[in-house]
């Protein structure tokens, strides 16, 4: 009876110092476990789930829609959608994914409700950094911008160019070439087998060669 007694006051003595564990010393998992108990997400452990992602979802959206004024009314949503919907997740280990395509279909239902020709990526948007402004490149097939890539008239085509992709080419590509995601990930994402994930890619990589042979060559 003992024994009995000692494993149950070593059950509650582990489950009450988990209990007392604060989010902000949680790993990204036992984050989105946590979030997930209950009836609605631990407030807390949401407050840090959205701060250790915040900067994430402003990313994609930045390249998705650089000329959208309410682009931080767009990541409001996203995290209204989380705290729907994380009890869906079933695997925590996969929610920067699942994150990720709340984020680009948020945008992609917005993009169709203004029914209006956008141009969601802007390839000469100064990246910002500490002591601040740096042009960022794609990492790419493409020779670097010290090349022959550095002139106002090949990104502005460039631009136009990506913009004018199909919709499933132009996220697959902004996904991979700027998200950097892993073709897996995108798979995942975008609802597509692998091997569509790769077609897209090197289709839309055709396109854009095509497009852009004078500046390359």
């Amino acid at each position: 009876m003992s024994q009995a007694i000692t494993g149950h006051e070593g059950l509650l003595r582990s489950w009450r110092q988990k209990s007392v564990v604060s989010p902000e010393k949680l790993s990204n998992y036992d984050l989105i476990v946590r979030c997930q108990e209950g009836s609605k997400p631990d407030r807390a452990a949401f407050a840090e789930l959205l701060n250790r992602y915040q900067s994430h979802v402003e990313r994609i959206l930045y390249h998705l829609a650089p000329d959208w004024q309410d682009r931080a009314d767009l990541a409001q949503e996203v995290w209204i959608r989380v705290y729907r919907n994380i009890k869906r997740l079933n695997e925590p280990v996969k929610f920067r994914g699942w994150l990720s395509r709340i984020a680009t279909n948020l945008f992609y239902d917005e993009l169709r409700k203004r029914k209006r020709v956008s141009h969601p990526i802007s390839l000469d948007a100064p990246r910002r950094v500490d002591d601040g402004e740096i042009e960022w490149d794609i990492v790419s097939d493409y020779p670097s911008p010290d090349d022959n890539l550095a002139t106002r008239e090949f990104y502005d085509r460039l631009k136009v160019a990506i913009a004018d992709l199909p919709e499933a080419f132009r996220t697959t590509i902004v996904l991979r070439e700027i998200e950097g995601l892993a073709y897996e990930e995108i798979a995942e994402m975008t609802g597509v087998s692998l091997g569509t994930v790769k077609s897209r890619i090197a289709r839309a990589r055709g396109k854009l060669q095509t497009v852009l042979q004078k500046y390359i060559d």
